[in-house]
């Protein structure tokens, strides 16, 4: 190979990303909560996680700047060298408690929570079964485990069902894993069927919890009949939280087999102490009086989208998805949010399936009825394609 091989070899898939039209790059939002700056125009942001606020709460920013106070910025190291510190254990254990788990154990991402459990608990011999619409990480868990790797169609027990009885017959091992909330449709996952299915064949369920600031909640009182040791979830402290950070709550026994066994828990360097301090504040704040009108205020808004006819009666979820079918549309219309002064940008592939390009409109109990209001306006201006029909709202 030539030296210049590289170079060329890298221009050739750029020009390829540009000729698709799918050019990205990140632009810079000043900005503590949903409104802030865009380029110099100031705008109310649809499209982050933080559903709750919490990243701007005063009782958490307050516990992140004590943090770095007593231990710095950062741990220095991963958490089986040098790099765990008495905020690690405390965020830990409350995590499991909310969870009701017999423990819990803090990864630096979500991304790197679902690549450790997969890998740790899937792997040669095992087979995983698969929600088709699962996030990111979940697939690339999967590839990772080198475990035999089935999809099932999204939210169809039936399928499921006969994939596991199919299975059942090989005497392989099963692991059944799910978003419970989806991130690009915000639909929910049929958890209590789930869980019966899991028990009736004896396989592994994995839920990744990320968005299910509404639920669905996979508490012991809803579901009497859960066996713990079967049951794995994985959550992330960037979005309900407001913080940085994954974690797994599961039993005592599969946490120390994480610790002992998952490479992106070993090999990383810990949460930063600030990131512990803050979630585990936030955490705090969730099962407190006022995290319980902050999530009903949440709930208040979606159901506000639906009455309006932006999403569906029912909704379950802050993740609101506006489906426009071309990428060229989706990105129109978020030009024209924009121009209003709502940022909403627009997903398409290969975020979200050919065809199926989309505003992800996502709300967040700190955002203000006048933006609320504004938003819907704009939103039920906006033509739909009769391809894609008025429903897909």
């Amino acid at each position: 190979m030539s030296p210049q091989y590289w170079n060329d070899r890298v221009r050739a898939q750029l020009a390829q990303v540009v000729e698709e039209g799918r050019w990205r790059a990140p632009r810079a939002f000043d900005a503590r909560g949903p409104q802030g700056t865009l380029e110099g125009t100031d705008v109310v942001s649809f499209a982050s996680n933080d559903y709750l606020g919490l990243s701007d709460h005063p009782t958490v920013r307050a516990a992140a700047h004590a943090a770095i106070d007593r231990w710095g910025t950062g741990a220095g190291a991963s958490r089986l060298v040098t790099g765990s510190r008495p905020i690690h254990a405390e965020l830990e254990e409350e995590l499991a408690r909310w969870k009701g788990s017999e423990a819990a154990v803090c990864f630096p991402t979500g991304f790197a929570a679902n690549l450790g459990v997969l890998s740790v608990l899937g792997g040669p011999g095992v087979h995983v079964f698969s929600d088709e619409l699962n996030h990111a990480s979940i697939i690339d868990g999967c590839r990772m485990s080198l475990a035999t790797v089935t999809v099932y169609r999204h939210r169809d027990l039936d399928h499921l069902e006969a994939l596991l009885q199919a299975n059942d017959a090989n005497r392989k091992p099963s692991l059944v894993v799910t978003d419970s909330v989806f991130s690009m449709d915000g639909d929910v996952a049929p958890l209590e069927e789930l869980v019966t299915i899991c028990t009736r064949h004896g396989a592994l369920l994995v839920i990744d919890e990320a968005h299910a600031v509404l639920g669905p909640h996979l508490e012991s009182s809803a579901f009497p009949g859960i066996n713990p040791s079967t049951v794995v979830r994985v959550g992330t402290l960037s979005k309900t939280l407001g913080s940085l950070g994954g974690f797994v709550a599961a039993s005592r026994d599969i946490v120390d087999l994480l610790i002992n066994r998952a490479r992106s828990y070993i090999f990383s360097t810990a949460l930063p102490p600030a990131d512990a301090a803050a979630a585990l504040a936030a955490v705090h704040v969730l099962c407190s009086g006022e995290g319980e009108a902050l999530v009903d205020r949440l709930a208040s808004m979606v159901q506000r989208m639906s009455a309006a006819k932006v999403a569906p009666p029912g909704h379950p979820s802050p993740i609101v998805p506006v489906i426009l079918g071309s990428e060229q549309t989706a990105i129109e219309a978020s030009a024209a949010l924009l121009a209003h002064g709502i940022w909403v940008p627009a997903i398409r592939p290969p975020t979200v399936p050919v065809g199926t390009s989309r505003l992800r409109v996502t709300l967040s109990a700190s955002h203000r009825d006048e933006d609320v209001a504004g938003l819907i306006d704009v939103l039920q201006s906006l033509p739909v394609p009769e391809s894609v029909g008025a429903g897909a709202r």
